[in-house]
């Protein structure tokens, strides 16, 4: 199941309130900052870094591939007076009519394109985006199988209608070979007279060093550094190479 067909939905309504993690606005804006304006961010949802960047007054698109993220991102900011350009677009095949200093993914985002295919056109569209001397952050991950006493472990929380909203990894396959991890998860939604449940795959993609270094290059980038802020994940930074630029 691609991205934007896994975040519609109930999951669209309760993914803020149940996700496992939360990521500070502070490194994007140091980011968008140092790089310049204007900025992107991809998959941008209605809970990332996104709209505090908005609130702070830079100049900064977003792009998700779930139009139900689309919109409830485009409430959420128009709850505050916010109007920001929010395209519903899949990164794979970003076609926006403006180029940028900064381009980034909050979080280990890019693990959600499904294979080195979908990512190797991803970063071709991220290359033609960025303007000469830009900047891309791609954080990274390699996510290690779900521990088996959290298999089936619910997380919950209550929403602020009063409806309970839970979640579970109910299943998984961790397959080294193609370096895919499909979890299969519940949703549920509703109260003491009922509602609606929801069981879908959730898959993350993860890349091999060499590999990652080829598409970059063929996408007309080079890599300038690589960080790791724990173990397993990385963060990327991506500069249009002298023969994309």
């Amino acid at each position: 199941m691609s991205a934007a067909d896994f975040y519609t939905g109930i999951v669209a309504d309760v993914y803020g309130l149940l996700r496992g993690t939360h990521f500070d606005a502070a490194p994007y804006l140091a980011f968008v900052r140092a790089e310049g304006e204007p900025a992107l961010e991809l998959g941008c949802g209605d809970v990332g870094p996104f709209l505090e960047l908005v609130r702070q007054g830079l100049d900064v698109e977003g792009v998700d591939s779930s139009q139900d993220m689309v919109r409830r991102c485009l409430e959420k900011a128009a709850a505050e007076g916010l109007s920001p350009a929010v395209h519903h677009q899949r990164m794979e095949d970003l076609a926006l009519d403006r180029r940028f200093r900064a381009i980034y993914l909050a979080g280990p985002t890019f693990n959600l394109l499904p294979d080195d295919a979908t990512a190797a056109r991803a970063l071709g569209a991220i290359g033609r985006h960025l303007l000469p001397g830009g900047a891309a952050l791609v954080p990274l991950w390699t996510p290690p199988p779900t521990p088996d006493d959290e298999i089936g472990r619910v997380r919950e929380a209550v929403t602020d209608d009063g409806y309970r909203a839970t979640f579970a990894v109910v299943g998984e396959v961790h397959d080294p070979a193609t370096r895919t991890r499909t979890s299969r998860v519940r949703y549920e939604l509703g109260d003491a007279d009922g509602g609606q449940v929801l069981e879908r795959d959730w898959i993350l993609h993860w890349y091999a060093s060499d590999d990652l270094a080829r598409m970059v290059a063929e996408a007309g980038l080079t890599i300038e550094s690589v960080t790791e802020p724990a173990p397993d994940e990385q963060v990327v930074t991506l500069r249009p190479s002298a023969a994309g630029a």
